[in-house]
């Protein structure tokens, strides 16, 4: 019921999915109603970045936010991981203009806030609830909500390939749940995709450590998959990490189809610029000293403490 940092500061590094270079991450306590803050760290200083849906500069193999030269890219499985685990503040620092791609997953960002451990705060948490249901399609994929406590997902996807076919998940998001069912499930790609990309210059950093790759029969990486629907799980977090571009956790109920981070950052600028229309305030909590003192208060008719 109340908000949530991190207890201390932990940081870790890694290689770039687009740059294919080292980059550097770390993760630091912030105080109440900070929210999500990336901060860009360079030669040239610090500034500050928040993640909103306009904030969405570009979604071709992950979502990167920018703000004027400032520009942080492969966002999506961190702020998953912070969702997931029920984080509400927390300073992420990035030097290298990009997240470690680390396993192509959200867990080895959930061992690190783990690590790091978690606080609790005065402030009563809020999050931003759906009011009424919205039908979002576009070209056979859509994204259909509806009022609910809490954030479940009932996701379904469908690949012409003989290790994905049509494959469906639901989860109802708790911090457990997600590091248990989403957290593990990794980026993929195919692998002409995957030649097509380096010949242009793109995904460097990506390879068999940090993405499941398929050919035309099969997965290529050795260990093989994590889940049998590790595919439509990985689709799951990412809709997560998507979602936690709003402002505030959301609340509500998403069925999903073939979605990825173009439309879902196209339905989360909708229903942002429609919140009177689709979205209302909840907050979940008193402040903790406020309820410490209702605590404290005699009931009506109680008798007085002996001195």
């Amino acid at each position: 019921m109340h908000q949530k940092t991190i207890r201390k500061p932990i940081s870790c590094a890694g290689i770039g999915l687009h740059s294919g270079k080292k980059v550097h991450l770390s993760l630091r306590p912030a105080p109440e109603d900070t929210g999500i803050l990336f901060c860009v760290r360079d030669e040239n200083g610090s500034r500050f970045l928040k993640p909103a849906p306009d904030s969405v500069h570009s979604t071709r193999l992950a979502t990167t936010l920018a703000r004027g030269r400032d520009a942080i890219a492969t966002v999506e499985h961190i702020l998953a991981a912070i969702r997931g685990m029920g984080i509400d503040n927390v300073l992420i620092e990035v030097q290298g203009g990009e997240l470690p791609i680390m396993d192509g997953s959200a867990a080895p960002f959930v061992y690190l806030l783990r690590l790091a451990g978690t606080q609790v705060q005065n402030r009563a948490r809020r999050v931003m609830a759906l009011k009424k249901p919205i039908e979002f399609v576009r070209e056979g994929k859509w994204i259909k909500a509806e009022p609910f406590k809490g954030f479940a997902v009932d996701y379904s996807i469908e690949f012409n390939h003989p290790m994905i076919g049509r494959q469906e998940f639901f989860i109802e998001l708790t911090p457990d749940l997600f590091a248990r069912r989403l957290a593990k499930a990794r980026t993929f790609g195919f692998l002409q995709e995957v030649e097509m990309l380096r010949a242009n210059g793109l995904a460097l950093g990506g390879s068999l450590e940090n993405a499941v790759v398929l050919d035309e029969f099969g997965v290529v990486n050795e260990d093989g998959l994590r889940f049998k629907d590790e595919f439509v799980r990985h689709k799951v977090l990412d809709f997560v990490g998507d979602m936690a571009m709003y402002e505030a956790p959301l609340w509500g109920r998403f069925e999903v189809h073939a979605s990825g981070h173009a439309l879902n950052n196209e339905f989360l600028r909708y229903i942002t610029a429609n919140a009177d229309e689709y979205l209302e305030e909840v907050v979940l909590g008193e402040p903790r000293a406020a309820a410490r003192e209702k605590a404290c208060r005699p009931m009506p008719g109680a008798a007085p403490a002996l001195a």
